[in-house]
Formats: structure tokens, sequence, C-alpha cells
């Protein structure tokens, strides 16, 4: 039986006002309560995941984060290869494109008058604006790329962000596919017409009558063979949603590959969610849900945050950079590629 000395053994710490790094303020945090101390693990446990030989991180991203200034942190999270596979939404690896052409995203309000801004071409993300004209143009980038592909073929979508990628590196457009190509970290995106790349595929089938075909089976059997060859596996998700799931779901079909009698789950596991657990849904679920599916370990390393992500992830991020110099061996998924 545990005793009560056991049980109060663990102070909270409090918080003293200083000049300090943000690495140093968020282990501050960690020893507090509530969803401050969240914060604090989940810096914690992705500095430690970083630190970790022979992990492959995964990383799932929902929402609409690139108009909010934050896919400039994706993008150095994949160059810094503090995340070994992508799994996006297609808004999140196109939005930032508009950018990456030398466009602004705008501060606005919730309170706009949206019949007056449909007058002016303006469309609102919450409290942020983009020019529709301008957005138009980051979805024709996506048509004339797709144009130069061979509607003979049926690409994963792996395949397909990776040309991608490649037409925008020799472009300059520096942007999260294209520095996902550079460094060759596989981007999957099981949504990806679900955003201006539908539109774009969508228009170029209408209007030069080609076809680009996206094979999905395909990403989820790559996803489960990275899983598979992987020592272990750790995953980040921001929001929740189909990518989240998706990376889950590696885990259960490398399992009932290896016969089903052995549960493969991930050993690193954080979150960050405005969702919340008790409708149900999969993007509030806790990682101690998962658990009893077998896609989390039941002693991993693991920690939510209900946060909003624009709140939580540059935190994080900057308090990683302070933290770890360079990440502990990534894994070579160049394999992936030739394949």
């Amino acid at each position: 039986m545990v005793t009560k000395k056991e049980v109060m053994s663990r102070p909270v710490g409090t918080i003293k006002v200083g000049k300090k790094s943000i690495s140093a303020l968020l282990e501050e945090m960690e020893q507090t309560g509530f969803q401050g101390k969240k914060l604090g693990e989940v810096a914690s446990i992705w500095s430690s995941m970083a630190r970790e030989k022979d992990l492959t991180v995964f990383l799932g991203i929902t929402g609409s984060l690139s108009t909010t200034g934050q896919w400039k942190i994706i993008r150095w999270l994949i160059e810094k290869r503090y995340i070994d596979v992508l799994v996006s939404t297609g808004a999140n690896i196109s939005e930032d494109i508009l950018e990456a052409l030398g466009y602004h995203y705008y501060q606005g309000t919730w309170l706009a008058d949206d019949e007056e801004l449909l007058r002016m071409k303006i469309d609102r993300f919450y409290d942020v604006y983009a020019d529709e004209m301008q957005y138009r143009k980051l979805e024709n980038t996506i048509y004339k790329f797709a144009a130069t592909l061979d509607d003979r073929k049926t690409y994963s979508t792996r395949e397909f962000l990776y040309l991608f990628g490649e037409f925008l590196s020799k472009k300059g457009i520096d942007s999260i596919v294209a520095a996902a190509y550079e460094r060759k970290v596989p981007i999957y995106s099981p949504g990806l017409i679900d955003s201006g790349y539908g539109v774009a595929l969508s228009l170029l089938k209408r209007q030069k009558g080609k076809l680009v075909r996206l094979d999905q089976t395909q990403d989820m059997e790559e996803l489960a063979q990275i899983a598979d060859k992987a020592k272990k596996t750790g995953v980040v998700y921001l929001g929740g949603g189909v990518p989240k799931d998706t990376i889950q779901l590696s885990t259960i079909i490398k399992s009932l590959a290896k016969g089903g009698n052995e549960e493969t789950p991930h050993e690193y596991a954080i979150q960050i969610t405005a969702d919340s657990p008790q409708w149900g849904g999969l993007s509030g679920c806790t990682l101690e849900e998962a658990v009893s599916w077998g896609k989390i370990a039941p002693r991993a390393k693991k920690a939510t945050l209900y946060a909003d992500i624009t709140l939580a992830l540059p935190l994080v991020a900057h308090a990683l950079d302070e933290r770890v110099e360079r990440r502990a061996a990534p894994p070579d998924l160049g394999w992936v590629f030739r394949s």
C-alpha cells in the first residue's frame, strides 16, 4: 500500500520573476500544476526525444497553423531533424506557400463584417486575413506543378509532395515541403485534397483534362514500414484529427503484420490540443486512452497539454533550441524515397 509520505513527496514549485531563459521558465513551470505543468512536461519530453538514439519521431499537424505565423517553426523542426516524418493536413503544407511566395497574411478581427470582406475579396481565418487573389496564386503554383506530372501514373501523397518539394526548392520557394525535400523527410497528407491542393487538381482536370491520381493505401503501407523498421518510435501531435490517427494506425498495422500477438506502441508521445476528451473524439482523446488500443506504450513518456497550439508551440520550440544542441543520430529514411 502506498503511504501518505510517498503520495506527498513532490512539493509544488513557486515561480520567481527574474531574468531567465524560456527553457528555465518552462523547467520551473514543470514543477507547478494544471496546464502550466503540462507545458513544462511537453518541452521536457520533446527534449528527451531529441537526445534519444534509435528513435524515429512522427509529427502530426492539423488546424490552420501556417496562417498564424507558425509554419517557419515546422520548417525549422524539419531542418534541424527534430522530426523524421510529417503527417499533415493539406492546408498547413499549402498555406505557408503564400508567404514563401513573398505575400503576407494580415492581422484582423473576428468581429469583422464578413459580407464586406467578401466584397473586398478578403478571406478570414478567425482574426487573420488573406488576400483572395494572392491565395489563388498559391493554388496556381500547385496547379503548375501538377501539370508536369505523368497522368498515367498513380502517386502516393508522399511521392507527390516530394516532387512538389523539388519543384519549389528549385524555384527558391522556401516552404515546409521544400525543406522536407532537401532534408529527405517524408511528408504524408491523408486529407490532401481538403485544401488548395484539391482546388488546383480539380481545376487541372476540368481545364486540361489531366487527372492526377493519389494512392493513400500506399501512404499507409509506407508509414507502417517506417514504424516496422524503427527500433523505437515517438509521436508529437499538434491538434488531432486524421493526421493523428494515421500515425497511430501505423503501430496497429505493424502489430497485425507480426500476427497481432505483439503490441508495438509508441514509446514517447506528446500532444497539444484545444479539444476536450469527454466528447469521444480523437482530437481530444487522452494518450492514456490510446494505450487501450496498443498505440501508446503503458509506460511511455507522455504528456497532453490542453492549450492553443499558437500559445504553446513557440515556447516549446525555443526551449528545445536552448536545451538541445543537435539531434542525436536521426534515422536515415533515404530508403523511403528509393522504394
